[in-house]
C-alpha cells in the first residue's frame, strides 16, 4: 500500500498510510473514574486493533439514550466489541435474576445489541473479543453460563482471584481449531494457546453461528458467521494483550483489516 510508514508507540509498530483507510468503530463502556462517570475502553484494544488492521478508529459511546446505532452504523466500515470487566445482564438472554453477577453495564448491553443489528443489516463486519464474543452469541439468540472459573467439570477459564494483572493475563490454555473454519485456514494449524480471562461463556450457541474453536473441556471459544455478506468473527480469549509480542494475536486483527476492506478473510 502506498505511503506505508511505521512508528513505534507503546512498544507496538503503528501502521499509517497517506491514503484513506477504513474506519473501525470501537465500543466504549460506562466506567466510574474517581467518582466521575466516563466512557472508557482500554488502550490495548485500540492500539492492537488499529495497528494490525491498518484502520482509522472512532470510539462509540455506550449511551443509547443520546443517539441511535442507526445514526452511527452508516459512518463505520466495521465494529469491534471489546472485553471489559462488566457482565451481560442475564435478562438479555431470558434469565432475569435479582443477584446477577456484576458489575453490569446496561447501557452497553443495549448499545451493542443495537449496533450488531444495525451493522449486519448494512452488511458490515462485526468482530468481538471476550464480552464482545458473549454479546454476539446473545444477539444471535444464544445464552450464557456463569460458572466458567470454578465449575469442577471445566477447566479454570479465569486465573485464581487475588493475582496481579499480569498473572491474570498469563492464564493460558489450548484450544482446538475446527477443520475448514476461518481460524483454521488463517492460522494454518490445528490448535492455539490462548489467554483465558472469563467467568461467563456460551451455554446455548446462537442460531447461525459456526463454532471456530473449542477448549479441551468442550467450551466454545470462538465463533463465526456471515450475514448479508458481512463477516462475524469473535473469540472468547484476548488477542489484544501484548499483541506486539504475539504474531498469532496479530493475525486476528489482520483478519479484521481484511473484513473492513471487504476482502475475503482467508484465501480459498
Amino acid at each position: 500500500m502506498a505511503g506505508l510508514a511505521r512508528v513505534l508507540t507503546g512498544g507496538a509498530a503503528v501502521v499509517t498510510t497517506t491514503g484513506a483507510r477504513p474506519v473501525l468503530g470501537i465500543i466504549c463502556c460506562n466506567r466510574d473514574i474517581n467518582g466521575q462517570a466516563a466512557q472508557a475502553v482500554m488502550t490495548r484494544y485500540i492500539v492492537s486493533a488499529l495497528t494490525y488492521s491498518d484502520a482509522a478508529g472512532l470510539l462509540v459511546p455506550a449511551m443509547p439514550n443520546l443517539f441511535s446505532a442507526r445514526e452511527v452504523a452508516p459512518r463505520l466500515d466495521g465494529i469491534l466489541l471489546t472485553g471489559t470487566p462488566s457482565n451481560l445482564d442475564p435478562a438479555r438472554y431470558g434469565e432475569p435474576i435479582e443477584d446477577a453477577p456484576g458489575p453490569l453495564d446496561h447501557e452497553r448491553d443495549e448499545m451493542t445489541a443495537r449496533l450488531i443489528d444495525s451493522m449486519l443489516k448494512l452488511g458490515k463486519p462485526v468482530f468481538g473479543i471476550c464480552r464482545g464474543f458473549q454479546e454476539l452469541n446473545v444477539a444471535f439468540g444464544g445464552t450464557l453460563r456463569r460458572d466458567m472459573a470454578e465449575h469442577p467439570e471445566l477447566l479454570a477459564h479465569h486465573a485464581p482471584k487475588g493475582g496481579s494483572f499480569d498473572e491474570m493475563f498469563g492464564h493460558v490454555h489450548p484450544v482446538k481449531l475446527e477443520p475448514d473454519g476461518v481460524l483454521r485456514r488463517a492460522y494454518g494449524r490445528d490448535d492455539l494457546n490462548i489467554i483465558s480471562v472469563h467467568y461467563q461463556g456460551v451455554e446455548k450457541l446462537g442460531r447461525g453461528l459456526k463454532v471456530e474453536a473449542t477448549a479441551p473441556d468442550g467450551v466454545i471459544e470462538a465463533v463465526s458467521a456471515e450475514v448479508n455478506g458481512a463477516p462475524v468473527l469473535a473469540v472468547q480469549w484476548h488477542p489484544e494483550w501484548k499483541a506486539h509480542e504475539n504474531p498469532q494475536s496479530q493475525t486476528f486483527f489482520k483478519l479484521l483489516g481484511r473484513a473492513l476492506r471487504r476482502e475475503p478473510l482467508t484465501q480459498a
